[in-house]
């Protein structure tokens, strides 16, 4: 355990000069200290010696706990809002060979959180009512300032992220899951320092800032390597001013936020949807011509 508290503190060194510990910070385990018991129960150590306490596995950790993934690593946390222990276990397993005869490109937006190349829109519509329904509650409980408030406050902290998160879970594993069925890799954008590069209207600005875009390319990229399925960034410049018709890379192109219309050939359709071939034809003249892949044509 002495030596689990020393790494912790050397990797708390190394983000920040003066790290601040919390008194029911997560706890790190290894091999050594930490067994996984058959029949449901966990053999720990602590500084009184070793106990063995029950475990609840849910059935998808059950299963991944029985298919013979090696545990790396074991970290025992503290939730606040449920007051409750969670076990997290790090376990490691062999990515199946990736395979791939096309191309899925997804556009990522604010408005839309995704729309892939065939045409598939995934809305924000949701989590805009749950920001803004928790931001009014926030507000009218600042302003009261009571006891009773500020544990409602306290309460409530965390909801809105922990949603956010799960919605972000279903759109890429949805996403994942239309790329494995077509046998296509998938391309999306790589948007690094896109909040350096562009301003937003005050109003839209709580809106801008929780957008979690890098979280959802983390979550399809971990789980498309789960199921074989290849991932590539591009570069999102001009993605939504291009026609993938023509290829006319002119402002004037997109009149409106949802609206794409060509000044060359006249090509019209929504603009994510447009932003998504073309990120998908970035990829493909990215690739290897080694490495042949198929990209159907536009209609």
């Amino acid at each position: 355990m002495a030596i689990g508290v020393i790494a912790k503190t050397a990797t708390a060194m190394k983000e920040a000069q003066h790290p601040m510990f919390r008194l029911r910070g997560a706890i790190p385990y290894d091999q050594r200290s930490i067994r996984l018991k058959p029949d449901g129960t966990v053999s720990i150590s602590t500084i009184e010696g070793r106990r063995r306490l029950k475990v609840r596995v849910g059935r998808f950790q059950s299963e991944k706990l029985g298919r013979g993934f090696i545990k790396s690593g074991m970290k025992l946390c503290w939730r606040r809002y449920d007051s409750r222990f969670y076990l997290a276990v790090v376990v490691d397993s062999q990515d199946p060979t990736p395979r791939s005869s096309g191309i899925l490109g997804i556009d990522l937006g604010i408005k839309n959180i995704a729309t892939d190349s065939e045409g598939k829109v995934y809305t924000n519509i949701l989590l805009d009512r749950t920001r803004s329904r928790y931001g009014r509650l926030r507000a009218k409980l600042q302003s009261v300032g009571t006891k009773s408030a500020k544990r409602h406050l306290k309460k409530i902290s965390g909801r809105e992220r922990r949603f956010k998160r799960d919605v972000n879970h279903c759109i890429s594993k949805k996403i994942v899951e239309a790329a494995k069925g077509t046998c296509s890799m998938i391309a999306m954008e790589d948007l690094t320092h896109i909040r350096n590069r562009t301003t937003v209207r005050r109003s839209q600005r709580d809106r801008y800032a929780k957008w979690a875009f890098r979280e959802l390319r983390k979550f399809v990229e971990y789980k498309a390597a789960m199921q074989g399925v290849p991932t590539i960034l591009v570069d999102p410049r001009n993605t939504s001013r291009t026609c993938p018709r023509c290829q006319t890379t002119n402002k004037r192109n997109r009149p409106t936020r949802d609206l794409f219309k060509c000044i060359e050939c006249g090509y019209a359709a929504p603009a994510d949807f447009v932003g998504a071939q073309n990120v998908r034809n970035e990829a493909a003249f990215s690739l290897p011509i080694v490495a042949p892949v198929s990209v159907a044509t536009i209609s």
